[in-house]
């Protein structure tokens, strides 16, 4: 008789496959990479160029208005991009999906570099702007919910977190290998750097993107979703299940993302705009303290999940969130003083909590929230759709109120943290989800 029989023990799962957890690792982080840097490079141009290309002849608080609105489209068409995208990853696997996200976002940042501008045809290059950007967006819309899914269902109880926050320390490495681009296309004389050096930083993902896909098309499936595809449970129609049975857990992710999609995109991508145009501090220092910035935050990516793999996800992000809610006010008044070194603190503590530290707990926690059929779907709409109102307008709802309240920071202090206060009373109120078992249908419960 077999002995798990005799003792009415269930087998132990079987161990994780290593090779394929580090090549899932290594293509996750890989991958997130290209996205972020393609997202830096965008949200650091709107900020230093794209005014002057696509926008001339208005005043420079309505051409960066207008250079932060096509920033903000992207973000729009991310949540139609997970809905395309989330659908197919439940049904036709997670690898499958992040090829062909990979190769949308590379091949649309590539086509930016060789937009012509205003001066040379016009209104079209706006128009052309924006459509490649919407492209981008759509490409992203699946990519970091599919890496974290990828991860969190092939890592090992106990490792998940850990696993999972690759996924933002990839971010980061986007993030410093943008700041790295701009700093040295800032080299170049500002004549040369509007006429062809910005074109370079975009064509540059390329390298990225033919690195990651290498990678990529080497990656084995998800476990748990082939124990689905073998079981033949793989959902028709997970979008509609996830809005039929899942709808507690799209909510709390949606909530959870908010506050910290604003507070993210307002360190990487409004401050930049704010230091130059307010502070008044040069803006080749800009870069450079986001290459900081980013550097400290994958490591704290890391670091925290692998916090949440010891304490659990619920009181790790719980502490981030209060720290997040307390942050933006302290953070003006350094900025407000020009000094380099409160600069640096500033865009680091923000790089290491809400860009890539609070980021990186979430990676496995959201995927845990929700049971194995519609996991992709819940992960990616949840975080897609708040995004939108998070991150997209977060630059451009900031700059607005700065220049409806005559400069003052305060208002925008008070986003920040309203928005921060919102996702952490859902954190309190969502599910402790470490080690749960993720072959379950069902979503988890507090």
């Amino acid at each position: 008789m077999d002995s798990t029989a005799a003792t009415g023990t269930a087998p132990a799962p079987p161990r994780p496959d290593q090779r394929a957890v580090r090549r899932a690792a290594w293509a996750g982080l890989i991958g997130t990479a290209l996205e972020q840097y393609d997202f830096v490079i965008y949200g650091t141009a709107s900020a230093l160029v794209f005014s002057d290309l696509f926008f001339p002849g208005i005043s420079p608080a309505a051409g960066l208005l207008a250079s932060f609105s096509t920033y903000a489209v992207g973000f729009a068409a991310r949540p139609l991009g997970g809905l395309i995208f989330s659908r197919l990853g439940d049904r036709l696997g997670r690898k499958w999906v992040l090829v062909a996200t990979l190769l949308l976002m590379g091949g649309s940042t590539l086509a930016i570099g060789l937009l012509p501008t205003f001066d040379q045809v016009g209104l079209l290059a706006p128009v052309l702007l924006v459509l490649c950007r919407c492209l981008q967006g759509l490409g992203a819309g699946a990519e970091q919910a599919g890496g974290a899914t990828l991860l969190t269902e092939t890592a090992a109880p106990g490792r998940r977190g850990r696993l999972a926050a690759l996924v933002m320390t990839g971010a980061a490495l986007g993030t410093a290998v943008g700041a790295v681009a701009w700093v040295l296309a800032q080299l170049l004389p500002p004549d040369q750097l509007l006429s062809w050096g910005w074109r370079v930083v975009f064509a540059s993902s390329l390298l990225v993107t033919v690195a990651a896909l290498v990678l990529r098309r080497r990656l084995a499936e998800s476990p748990v979703f082939q124990e689905l595809r073998a079981h033949d449970a793989e959902p028709r129609r997970p979008v509609a299940e996830v809005f039929r049975h899942g709808r507690r857990p799209l909510l709390l992710v949606f909530l959870m993302n908010l506050g910290v999609s604003t507070q993210s995109y307002t360190y990487q991508v409004f401050m930049a705009s704010y230091l130059v145009s307010s502070v008044g501090i040069d803006a080749d220092l800009v870069p450079k303290v986001l290459l900081i910035g980013a550097l400290c935050g994958g490591i704290a990516a890391f670091g925290f999940g692998r916090l949440s793999d010891r304490f659990g996800r619920r009181p790790v992000s719980g502490a981030i969130f209060a720290a997040l809610v307390l942050l933006p006010g302290p953070s003006f008044l350094a900025l407000g003083t020009g000094s380099t070194a409160a600069i640096v603190v500033v865009v680091v503590l923000g790089f290491v909590l809400a860009c890539h530290g609070l980021v990186g707990v979430q990676m496995s926690y959201f995927p845990e929230l929700f049971g194995s059929r519609y996991r992709y779907a819940g992960v990616t709409l949840g975080r897609e759709f708040s995004s939108v109102l998070g991150g997209g307008i977060a630059p451009l709802v900031c700059t607005a109120l700065v220049a409806a309240f005559a400069g003052s920071w305060i208002p925008v202090a008070v986003y920040m943290s309203l928005l921060a206060l919102v996702s952490g009373v859902a954190t309190w109120l969502a599910p402790e989800t470490r080690d749960r078992d993720l072959t379950t249908e069902r979503d988890a419960e507090r």
